[in-house]
């Protein structure tokens, strides 16, 4: 029998860490930026995000950001051949 590939996983305390991050959002005192600077945390996931990234600076285990998938393909404008028909 094939073994199955092990799921990416979060530690505990950095779910707790997520956690209290969600607690704060929702009694409306979590803010984001350094320090606290930046306003109120608006969103869950904004919350979320925050609590992970505290939780990666403590050196818990969190699995690594998902990198951005760049296209090769770029878009090309239409140009049009005629110009304006007034003159």
């Amino acid at each position: 029998m094939a073994r199955k590939a092990k799921k990416r996983r979060y530690s505990r305390s950095a779910g707790n860490d997520v956690e209290r991050e969600m607690r704060r959002y929702k009694k409306g005192t979590a803010k984001s930026g350094p320090g606290g600077r930046g306003g109120r945390v608006k969103s869950r996931k904004q919350a979320i995000a925050i609590g992970l990234s505290e939780a990666r600076k403590k050196g818990k285990k969190v699995p690594k950001k998902a990198s951005k998938r760049k296209t090769s393909k770029t878009k090309k404008k239409k140009s049009s051949k005629r110009k304006s028909a007034r003159r």
